[in-house]
């Protein structure tokens, strides 16, 4: 039996684990925390509201992941057909924005019309980067309104540092015809990408994982704190020590490369050119249960704090209290482009008076449970040293024989499915080196 350590537990962790549960192969899976789950974890505060670690959802199309998550929970899930909006100048707009521009300022829905039918004459020139691609795609006037604002809230950077690697369907492009019907008329066809989602009735999204926490061998209170690769072993900082033939990890890579042994300098440095988001989580309950009916909210507005607000009573009753509403509220800071330069509490007080601003609740006696988390490590940044810096640090994990997975170990913008995907590959590339 070989001997297979998988570091972290949360969707990436468990799908390596899950590929490996049924081989002859000592598997154990090891996590800093006292608690198993990694951002998949969910967390519940008197009087009884549970918060995700950021709006979790499953939406995949994929069955056989629908499957796997689906016995998980014993089939016990909400299914929920998505609702989003935006808050853009003290207007509510139905999600996307740019196929519905109903009840906007005339001027301004003029100048976003015009810009984007310019734009169609223009010739064609090289996409550089994010905002050459939102010009092209939009016209100057909605980019610059609209994805320019919101993406310097939620990925700290102007859209020009950015590539266009991430956008996928994020971002849909739409015609002529759309935008004239949305402005037009108070309600155009959906065109998210994202109609409907699954949701564990219990537990919140954490409720994916109890089964697997209660399978798997797990080892918590177990943060590395030295990798040696040549005698391929694992030191914690709580003074154990195991060898292992073949490792896994979901570990985000800068703070892998640090743990590692020996690691030369060009990919210390590549490391250090990987960027991210770090976000506080602002948690909110609040007296009752009409605050909204919409799922998510996006916020253009440079002068409001929060770039996104997520309503986790929504998702399942089981989130809130009956008769109460929860809010979560995104607030994104990062070490290369924004760092964060005050306590995540102090940040408690300027989301709820945005909330009041926004007329979501009247004031702060609404407000039954208040607090902040802060996750170091939130979305990728794809500016424009990712490609190389990752390619670096990849090639040299390889050479290591180290597998790595997920959100932070492929430094990718991953779903659920594709973080448990991902660990499902790092066991492969494992097992066909035993």
């Amino acid at each position: 039996m070989s001997r297979v350590a998988i570091l972290g537990t949360g969707m990436a962790g468990f799908g390596a684990w899950y590929r490996l549960r049924d081989e002859r192969h000592d598997v154990v899976l090891y996590d800093k925390n006292e608690t198993p789950g990694g951002h998949t974890r969910s967390w519940t505060f008197a009087p009884g509201f549970t918060f995700d670690e950021g709006p979790h959802v499953s939406f995949t199309k994929d069955e056989r992941i629908q499957e796997i998550l689906a016995e998980a929970v014993d089939g016990e899930f909400e299914e929920v057909q998505y609702q989003l909006d935006n808050y853009w100048r003290g207007h509510w707009v139905t999600h996307p924005a740019q196929c519905n521009l109903h009840g906007l300022p005339v001027d301004v829905v003029t100048k976003v019309i015009a810009d984007f039918v310019a734009q169609d004459d223009e010739p064609e020139t090289p996409i550089e980067n994010y905002e050459d691609w939102l010009v092209a795609s939009y016209g100057r006037t909605f980019a610059e309104e609209f994805p320019t604002a919101y993406t310097e809230k939620y990925h700290t950077t102007h859209p020009r540092n950015l590539t266009t690697d991430w956008i996928g369907p994020r971002m849909y492009r739409p015609s002529l015809e759309e935008i004239l019907r949305g402005a037009l008329a108070p309600a155009a066809p959906n065109v998210h990408y994202v109609t409907g989602f699954r949701y564990p009735k219990r537990g919140g999204f954490g409720g994916y994982l109890e089964k697997f926490v209660a399978a798997a061998p797990i080892r918590c209170g177990h943060e590395a704190s030295r990798i040696d690769p040549r005698r391929k072993s694992i030191r914690f900082s709580n003074g154990d020590e195991v060898g292992y033939d073949q490792l896994v990890s979901s570990v985000p890579l800068p703070d892998l490369l640090r743990l590692v042994e020996g690691v030369p300098t060009d990919v210390q440095e590549a490391g250090s050119r990987l960027a991210c988001s770090s976000c506080v989580l602002v948690n909110v309950g609040v007296s009752r249960p009409d605050v909204t009916d919409k799922h998510i909210k996006y916020f253009y507005d440079r002068d409001i704090v929060f770039s996104r607000l997520c309503f986790p009573h929504l998702m399942s009753p089981d989130n809130a209290p009956l008769g109460t509403s929860s809010i979560q509220a995104e607030v994104y800071f990062s070490r290369k482009y924004m760092p964060l330069d005050t306590s995540p509490e102090d940040l408690v007080e300027p989301v709820i008076r945005d909330l009041v601003r926004c007329g979501l609740i009247e004031d702060e006696r609404e407000v039954l449970y208040k607090g902040a988390v802060f996750c170091e490590y939130a979305n990728i940044i794809f500016d424009h040293e990712r490609e190389r810096a990752l390619e670096t640090v990849h090639g040299y994990l390889a050479e290591l024989g180290i597998a790595w997975c997920g959100r932070y170990g492929d430094w990718a913008y991953f779903w659920t499915d594709d973080s448990f995907k991902s660990g499902e590959r790092a066991a492969e590339t494992a097992l066909a080196r035993i």
